[in-house]
């Protein structure tokens, strides 16, 4: 078998490959379906109609059905850049070319018997006077191709120009030798081309799609951020008192758990998202304080003890209230995640806290870092009960309260990158 039988195997095998894969493959509309079959199968047809022309097998007693098989194949080829441009989802325009391109079957048939554009005789096939008709259909098609490539590119947000110059590129290359040799590798050409233009149809759709789900999982993000916000000044807005204690306590909480991942603490779980999250939902830990009474809420003085008990409340309470806000908004883990901070962040490290008195690592870590951020914050804070301590003497107490209130690991950081929190401590209106 020679080489110019191998080449039209594997061109058609190529070709089947490709159909199956369109046939498989669910994304595709019925009418893009049929427009990348109506290629391929295209391919198909002209590739096996050249290497019976050219097979080197020529009688003379065949040149009837070869000038069949012949008229076919010149009245196919110019369409194949019109098929292909129907499977880029250009359906109109192909529909239109496709009829102005049927032209062509007409002229080729009528041209055929007189030799016009090809012809067979004793010594086989050989071009006619006016093959450069064929020939001026045929790169029009592939002119139109490429002109549909750069429609549909318009339609994405993502476009790659590369691929399409080096679709045109195969094309010229498989087209040149059809001059200077008797062996054809045009059909392989476009069989590559046809394939790398599939390619370059998914790759955009893929492209776009990853596109559209990272703005939407962004938009999604942004309203997650403008709920908590609005939340968070809700709660702020009800207790005047401790203005701004949500946005400080952010901070706090974004620098203690930056602290801990660059010293290692808890490695598996302290990651860029787990901070991410931390410094996203902090702002919700007393979002349960909306189901405390006013004159609790805003009592310009020590509670009873009847009264804290109420106000004890705030965590369970905030718990249900972040589930209802973000359920149907949100995953399962981000909620869980915004209902630890709420629920357990007057947990205790020693199991005196509550509402549960959990002890040790059973309190949530994100719990855990809250306690913490929130504890600092108030110490360092004016309240109606008390005045505000330093930095310094916060410090120290939060120091004494290592492994009975406060996370041990957790204390460390903070003593270990003692002036970071002291700085972050004497600064106003942070945010």
């Amino acid at each position: 078998m020679d080489i110019y039988a191998w080449i039209i195997i594997l061109t058609e095998l190529l070709m089947i490959a490709m159909t199956l894969h369109v046939v498989h493959y669910s994304e595709f509309t019925k009418e893009q379906k049929t427009w990348y079959l109506l290629t391929f199968a295209s391919v198909m047809i002209c590739a096996a109609a050249e290497y019976a022309v050219h097979c080197g097998y020529y009688d003379p007693k065949f040149k009837i059905p070869l000038t069949i098989i012949t008229v076919i194949q010149f009245s196919i080829a110019p369409l194949l850049g019109v098929f292909f441009s129907g499977a880029l989802g250009l359906h109109k325009q192909a529909r239109t070319a496709s009829t102005l391109f049927a032209l062509n079957f007409i002229v080729e048939a009528v041209a055929a018997p007189f030799g016009w554009i090809f012809v067979f005789n004793d010594a086989g096939y050989s071009r006619g006077d006016l093959f450069i008709i064929y020939e001026a259909f045929y790169l029009i098609s592939l002119v139109y191709l490429i002109v549909s490539m750069v429609i549909v590119g318009k339609r994405f947000r993502n476009r790659d120009f590369l691929t399409i110059g080096m679709v045109l590129v195969i094309l010229i290359a498989g087209i040149i030798p059809m001059t200077v040799s008797k062996i054809n590798i045009t059909y392989v050409a476009i069989a590559m081309s046809a394939s790398l233009c599939y390619i370059y149809y998914n790759d955009l759709v893929q492209l776009d799609t990853q596109t559209e789900f990272r703005l939407q999982q962004e938009k999604i993000a942004n309203m997650q951020s403008h709920m908590i916000s609005g939340l968070a000044n809700l709660i702020e807005t009800r207790d005047s008192e401790t203005g701004g204690h949500v946005y400080r306590t952010s901070a706090y909480i974004k620098l203690l758990a930056e602290c801990a991942k660059k010293d290692g603490i808890y490695p598996n779980q302290v990651d860029e998202r787990f901070i991410t999250l931390l410094v996203t939902l902090a702002p919700m830990h007393d979002i349960g304080k909306i189901t405390v009474p006013d004159y609790i809420l805003k009592k310009p003085g020590r509670l009873s003890e009847e009264e804290y008990i109420q106000m004890k409340h705030h965590t369970d309470a905030g718990g249900g209230v972040v589930r209802d806000v973000l359920n149907g908004v949100t995953d399962e883990d981000y909620i869980k995640f915004a209902s630890d901070i709420a629920t357990f962040h007057h947990e205790r490290w020693d199991g005196t806290g509550y509402p549960m008195r959990l002890k040790g690592e059973d309190i949530p870590l994100s719990a855990r870092f809250m306690a913490l951020a929130d504890v600092y914050d108030a110490l360092i804070s004016k309240r109606y009960y008390k005045g505000s301590l330093t930095p310094e003497e916060s410090l120290d107490i939060i120091e004494q309260e290592s492994g009975t209130h406060f996370d041990p690991n957790l204390v460390n950081v903070m003593l270990n990158h003692r002036d970071e929190f002291i700085k972050a401590g004497y600064q106003k209106d942070i945010q």
